[in-house]
């Protein structure tokens, strides 16, 4: 285990800055809006920001966060890793999501640091942990490398918290290693499959949209589960393109009333580029399996729902498979909690452990 820091080399920077002034840019029906995907004019707008924008500024912000990596079944993982002032706070690991990274956190960290030794690590094939370089890394592996880093770190007991992948990937981590975490929250659960008893008139509209978003899965998982590879190409090749397909959904999953600033976009969409994780990232599908069915969470579980998220969790559907401690049902944000509402968020996490 070895202390790091983030250091990009001026030239890749160079490099990114001739990309996007040499952007060739693709026609656009007129007054189409979304209804094709992305607006021309959206992305042109982002793409005029990001020649002016500042990596250093995000350098040094990653930077006063202590970094280190390590080597875990054959992969780098890279992580950030804040001791509490308190000594007996319980260690915790944060999981991020795609198309999120390690940034989704950085406003979450200091909420959560007088409560918790906090552990954020990035999802091997993800930003600065690096492309993988062997086949098989799912939400199962990383959560039994999850395991491993933990243990590593000389914590025998600590809670876990995602959302996205980082949902599946703590629920994961607490079936791998069940004497050791003694809690799990997520703020991202699609809740579906049978159930025998009534649901309310709003569990029952939740349902419906879970089983309408299984049934028409978003374009990227599709490409994501059959041919990864095959989108890497454009994705790692132009930086407007990488740009484009992470955007969307930074705006399409997000709460409309709290957009996500552009300037944070673009420092996550940074960690996808100066990295090249755009093939190894988009992996995780494939090899985690599309639609692979219920995971295990043996620990208590912590629910918190978001009403512009993609899906609203179903307490009842819950809590037939899952021991449900607390269930928190947000009065704003999306699909990128600790991003869009890092307070509402880092109180319940508090609140959830407090009470185990």
């Amino acid at each position: 285990m070895n202390e790091s820091a983030v250091h990009v080399p001026e030239a890749d920077l160079d490099d990114l800055r001739v990309r996007l002034s040499r952007t060739r840019w693709p026609d656009e029906l007129p007054g189409s809006g979304w209804d094709y995907g992305i607006p021309l004019d959206r992305v042109q707008h982002l793409a005029a920001a990001w020649e002016k924008y500042d990596w250093r500024r995000h350098e040094r912000r990653l930077n006063a966060f202590p970094q280190f990596t390590t080597t875990i079944d054959g992969e780098n993982v890279w992580f950030v890793h804040v001791r509490s002032a308190n000594p007996d706070a319980l260690p915790l690991i944060l999981t991020h999501g795609w198309p999120g990274s390690p940034v989704e956190f950085l406003d979450l960290i200091p909420l959560l640091t007088p409560h918790f030794q906090v552990v954020v690590p990035a999802i091997p094939g993800f930003s600065f942990s690096g492309p993988t370089r062997s086949r098989g890394w799912g939400q199962q592996r990383v959560a039994q490398a999850w395991a491993t880093l933990m243990a590593d770190l000389g914590y025998d007991r600590y809670g876990a918290q995602g959302g996205d992948w980082g949902s599946g990937i703590s629920r994961l981590l607490a079936a791998h290693a069940p004497e050791r975490v003694v809690g799990v929250h997520v703020n991202y659960l699609p809740s579906g499959g049978p159930y025998d008893g009534p649901l309310s008139p709003i569990d029952q509209a939740r349902l419906e949209k879970t089983r309408a978003l299984a049934a028409n899965r978003h374009p990227h998982q599709i490409l994501f589960s059959k041919t990864p590879q095959t989108l890497a190409y454009a994705l790692t090749d132009s930086p407007v393109g990488q740009l484009a397909f992470l955007a969307e959904k930074f705006t399409t999953w997000a709460d409309p009333a709290h957009a996500i600033p552009d300037e944070t976009i673009l420092d996550d969409v940074m960690h996808y580029w100066l990295t090249r994780t755009a093939a190894s990232s988009s992996r995780l599908i494939k090899e985690s399996g599309l639609g692979a069915g219920p995971i295990p969470c043996p620990a208590p579980l912590a629910v918190a729902v978001l009403p512009a998220d993609l899906v609203q969790s179903i307490r009842p559907l819950v809590e037939q498979r899952h021991d449900v401690r607390q269930w928190s049902e947000f009065s704003r944000g999306g699909h990128f909690a600790a991003l869009e509402v890092p307070e509402l968020l880092a109180a319940d996490v508090v609140a959830f452990f407090a009470g185990l």
